[in-house]
């Protein structure tokens, strides 16, 4: 009896092998035939393969919905209107069925990105539901959230909530910069990725067929993200105008004067908007500037206190912009904003010294020697007893004009003018004769401090 229960168990094994090896056998054959319809771009032929693939063989294999998946799209984009949602739907149901059976070889985050995407594109559901769709892909992986186009879906959808009233404006505002920022990021990864195979192409190094198409990827990315930007911006709209910023940074400002993010934020977006005459705008900025000093904040503080008639406190914060400024040319613009406030001031001396701070940041400013040039030639009449002194402080005002012109090319003509000019006003040969001061220096007094070699003859 035993023995015969044991024949009959070998039996119903065997029989359960050869049926599941027949099974395999029968998912092999149709999945061959679904991939090489599918690889030939056959779509039509592929379909009930796979549809059958995913019923009878789901964890045949990955290839399957990946096929599907572009099956499914193919046969959305030639669909009818009647047609879209169900399709839609099933191609939803294949994303499932791939993060379900294969979830090693699938990217959750993307999944779910896709999933959104596919319900917004498709109508389905509420819009309030498709915002939710996004914002919980956007929650537990926003460091895979980097589609362009689903970033922009996501924003537009807060958009039309708020226009709607399910949103409040803050709400926008705070996802605009958090979206923008994502955007700016991807942004930097195409940008940082294309620098590195242009430096190789350019050092003569053959790329790769790969590496070439990686930069028609990257050249196209950055184009498409540039373009969402620039679409964000418009679809925030006249949201972000003065008339709505200014009421709600100042209901929330005595709550948040403290939370530097959110015054980084507002001092941007108030300055970008032009918002900067009202004195919210001083509030953020100077609160913004106490919790985190920066040469922007600082320059920005400088300009308001500028146009409020504070000279000497607008002196003060470019200053410190100035110092906190790392990049040269920055802060040689920074010196010479400082150096301009001086010399219309009449103080010449500290407008010299500032202007000088700006050439040893950027010797190439030549416009920072032709004020220079303009200053020392005002005041000749200040600077010399005699007439001959007088006249000679022109030498060096021509002598700061010509070297304008020889370290800027751009300015070249109007140096050299300027130059000429001045030359004209100096002692001529005649004088030089006359005085018999040809070949001796000259000291300058007063704020120039500098000294002149009168020309030989």
């Amino acid at each position: 009896m035993k023995t015969k229960l044991i024949l009959f168990l070998s039996g119903v094994l065997f029989s359960s092998g050869l049926l599941h090896a027949q099974a395999n056998q029968d998912c092999a054959r149709t999945a061959s035939l679904a991939y090489t319809d599918a690889k030939a771009k056959n779509y039509d032929a592929a379909y009930p393969k796979i549809q059958q693939l995913r019923e009878e063989c789901p964890t045949y294999s990955v290839v399957t919905y990946q096929y599907g998946e572009r099956i499914l799209k193919d046969r959305l984009s030639k669909a009818s209107e009647a047609e879209k949602k169900e399709i839609a739907q099933d191609l939803i149901n294949l994303y499932r069925e791939r993060l379900e059976h294969f979830p090693a070889k699938t990217d959750e985050g993307e999944v779910k990105i896709d999933i959104a995407q596919a319900t917004y594109d498709n109508g389905l559901g509420t819009k309030q539901e498709q915002f939710e769709a996004f914002d919980k892909a956007w929650n537990e992986g926003r460091e895979n959230f980097s589609s362009a186009k689903s970033l922009y879906t996501y924003f537009s959808l807060m958009v039309d909530l708020q226009d709607e009233g399910q949103k409040d404006l803050q709400d926008v505002f705070d996802l605009y910069d958090e979206v923008y920022t994502k955007l700016e990021e991807e942004e930097n990864k195409m940008a940082e990725g294309l620098a590195n195979l242009i430096e190789k192409q350019e050092s003569g190094d053959e790329l790769s067929s790969k590496e070439e198409s990686r930069i028609n990827a990257y050249e196209t990315n950055l184009g498409v993200y540039n373009k969402v930007k620039t679409s964000v911006d418009a679809k925030l709209g006249q949201r972000a105008d003065c008339d709505n910023l200014i009421p709600l940074y100042r209901k929330d400002f005595e709550q948040r004067k403290d939370d530097v993010e959110w015054l980084r934020n507002a001092n941007a977006r108030l300055s970008m908007k032009d918002c900067t005459e009202d004195p919210l705008f001083v509030e953020v900025s100077e609160a913004l500037h106490q919790l985190e000093p920066s040469a922007n904040s600082a320059y920005s503080l400088g300009q308001l206190a500028e146009s409020q008639g504070d000279r000497a406190k607008a002196l003060e914060y470019y200053n410190q912009a100035a110092e906190l400024q790392d990049d040269a040319s920055a802060k040689a613009r920074i010196y010479y904003r400082i150096a301009g406030n001086y010399k219309e001031r009449g103080q010449f001396g500290q407008a010299k010294n500032y202007y000088n701070r700006a050439l040893q940041a950027r010797p190439s400013m030549g416009r920072a020697y032709l004020q220079i040039s303009n200053m020392v030639a005002n005041s000749a009449n200040n600077c010399g007893e005699t007439t001959f002194e007088k006249r000679a402080v022109y030498w060096l005002a021509a002598e700061y004009a010509a070297r304008a012109g020889r370290v800027d090319p751009s300015i070249s003509s109007t140096a050299n003018e300027t130059a000429a000019a001045y030359r004209g006003r100096a002692p001529q040969r005649a004088d030089i004769f006359q005085e018999d001061m040809q070949g001796q220096t000259i000291n300058i007094r007063c704020w120039i401090g500098e000294s002149v070699r009168v020309p030989n003859l």
